[in-house]
């Protein structure tokens, strides 16, 4: 019946795993245009007088008559499909281990796709009990399978009565590992694409050990994380908590965005939320891995609260403290959020912090979730916490000193009433190197360009300022009254000072409720409160591929609008 789900579930997905993962994709992962490009094929140098009429067809005609033979496959072309088929068949209806390894003998037809079924079906056996991994592991049709999924199989003094003598004892251990390391039998085929097509053939439980152990080895092998993806995601069973958990781990390691994905498993662990009530790490590393992908859905960050305020007795310190780092990432502010800073916020004291950057982290995220009481900033921003925060094995990284310089900032602009320490005008934390990535920094040239050509002269604005605050001001400019805009080497008092900030994909959070993430609301709010005007310029508003004219006048509509509401 356990064979019966998986292929069934398989052929139903056949249609869009040959079409989607095809053998042509390259290896890096370039998926498929969906009119056909990126393949490796090389058109002939002539063409038959039907290959020219075929040629002429409208392309809309040729994508239909495409998938239209993906469904109507002929299995009398040479047989291949009718033999493959009836393979699949004798593996549905066999009940016994001598009735799946029979199905290997004497079969030109048996490929790698059935072999895979079937270690996944003697996986799933010996998982259940129901047979016992040394009634086949020395059995030589076993081991051809082994062979043909690309796993290593020690050599042996010889075959009696079909048995493989003359073993070493890792042999067993090595075979064993068909019981818990299934991803060995994906991975072992020739190449990515073709071990994304088998994907559809092994359980849930299995998809997820595969997705763990590439996320373990640091693979991200495209075409098989959306084949894993689409699986996971088209399954009618339900993840536990615990696959849930690796799921987002492996998505946040392997920095695989998947909104489809990230829906299934945020629903399923709603589901199973509820039914945990005595482990909070398996909590802690959902939470984490929410707030690595910066994936934003106000449902399951909810029900989370919900959970860490019923079971904070059982709630580690460092559980906690990544709700709450993860929370200001995702600029998540809880509808319970006064509890939260009574209950949770109250149970975390500097001692259960091992680095002095952690308690640096935990302090920055409660200023975005405006929790921070003076302190918090004042056990930060002392000239102690600095020499303490060198011992540790990193010292004072880029990213310290950034976040030490948003504190300092909200201290003095933010923090009503503060009368705390501050950093010294002199301090080593100013001197900290600042860089846009490669892909944001395309985006800034693109929009000084199209100041370059809206202002008069280069003197009317200036580019990628420190701002003192912890980040960069990727160009400033001043307007008059008038909506003029004015010099910055002279002095103008009354100046409109306008700060004009990128927003590229990484400044904001994905998921069901999309929006800027809490580093860029903080920046914002310090901006504004240091008498800026701050003009957004999103990625999806503003684009490079964009002619300069269509740029120019884009910044052009928002320096009349800033002008305007002054």
């Amino acid at each position: 019946m356990l064979g019966l789900q998986r292929f069934a579930g398989s052929f139903a997905a056949q249609l869009y795993r040959r079409a989607a993962y095809s053998s042509n994709v390259r290896a890096a992962g370039v998926p498929l245009n969906p009119t056909g490009g990126q393949s490796d094929a090389v058109e002939p140098e002539t063409r038959t007088p039907a290959a020219e009429a075929q040629a002429r067809k409208p392309r809309g005609q040729m994508v239909a008559a495409a998938f239209e033979s993906l469904k109507n496959d002929n299995p009398n072309d040479d047989g291949k499909n009718l033999a493959s088929s009836k393979i699949d068949e004798r593996i549905i209806n066999a009940k016994t281990v001598n009735g799946l390894l029979g199905i290997t003998e004497n079969n030109n037809a048996f490929s790698r796709k059935h072999a895979l079924r079937i270690v996944s079906i003697l996986a799933e056996w010996s998982t259940m009990d129901r047979v016992k991994i040394s009634e086949f592991e020395n059995d030589t049709r076993f081991l051809r399978i082994c062979r043909m999924l690309g796993r290593t199989v020690p050599k042996s003094n010889g075959v009696v009565n079909g048995k493989v003598i003359g073993e070493s004892n890792g042999t067993s251990k090595r075979i064993s590992g068909f019981r818990t390391d299934d991803l060995n039998t994906v991975l072992g085929v020739a190449g990515d694409d073709e071990a994304a097509k088998l994907i559809a053939s092994i359980s849930l439980p299995q998809m997820v050990k595969v997705m763990s152990t590439l996320a373990q080895r640091k693979r991200r092998s495209t075409p098989l994380l959306r084949s894993l993806a689409f699986n996971i995601s088209s399954a009618s069973e339900a993840l536990d908590l615990k696959q849930s958990a690796d799921v987002l781990y492996a998505m946040s390691t392997l920095n695989f965005q998947d909104s489809v994905l990230g829906a299934k498993v945020c629903a399923d662990v709603q589901t199973a939320l509820p039914k945990n009530v005595e482990k909070s790490a398996v909590v802690g590393s959902i939470i984490t891995s929410l707030g690595i992908l910066r994936y934003r859905d106000l449902d399951i960050l909810e029900s989370l609260t919900q959970w860490l305020l019923k079971n904070s007795e059982i709630c580690r310190p460092q559980d906690l403290s990544a709700y709450f780092l993860t929370s200001a990432l995702l600029n998540f502010k809880s509808a319970q959020l006064e509890e939260v800073g009574s209950k949770l916020m109250k149970s975390i004291v500097r001692e259960d912090f091992t680095k002095q950057s952690e308690w640096l982290s935990f302090v920055w995220s409660l200023t975005m979730l405006g929790l921070v009481e003076h302190s918090h900033l004042a056990s930060v921003l002392s000239a102690d916490f600095l020499e303490t925060l060198q011992k540790d094995k990193a010292g004072v990284t880029a990213t310290s000193k950034m976040r030490l310089l948003n504190l300092n900032s909200y201290a003095q602009l933010l923090a009503t009433n503060y009368k705390g320490p501050l950093l010294a005008v002199d301090s080593p934390v100013y001197q900290v190197p600042m860089a846009h990535p490669k892909g944001k920094q395309v985006l800034v040239n693109g929009m000084l360009d199209a100041l370059k050509s809206l202002l008069p002269a280069s003197n009317h604005f200036q580019s990628a300022v420190d701002s003192k605050m912890g980040f960069l001001i990727d160009a400033l400019c001043h307007f008059d009254a008038n909506k003029n805009p004015l010099p910055l080497d002279k002095e103008s008092p009354n100046a409109i000072r306008v700060a004009l900030m990128v927003i590229d994909f990484h400044d904001i959070c994905h998921g069901t409720h999309r929006c800027g993430n809490g580093v860029t609301n903080l920046t914002f709010d310090l901006l504004e409160k240091s008498g800026y005007h701050v003009i957004p310029v999103p990625y999806n508003e503003f684009s490079t591929s964009d002619k300069l004219l269509k740029r120019v006048q884009y910044l052009e509509s928002k320096f009349k609008a800033i002008a305007s509401s002054k």
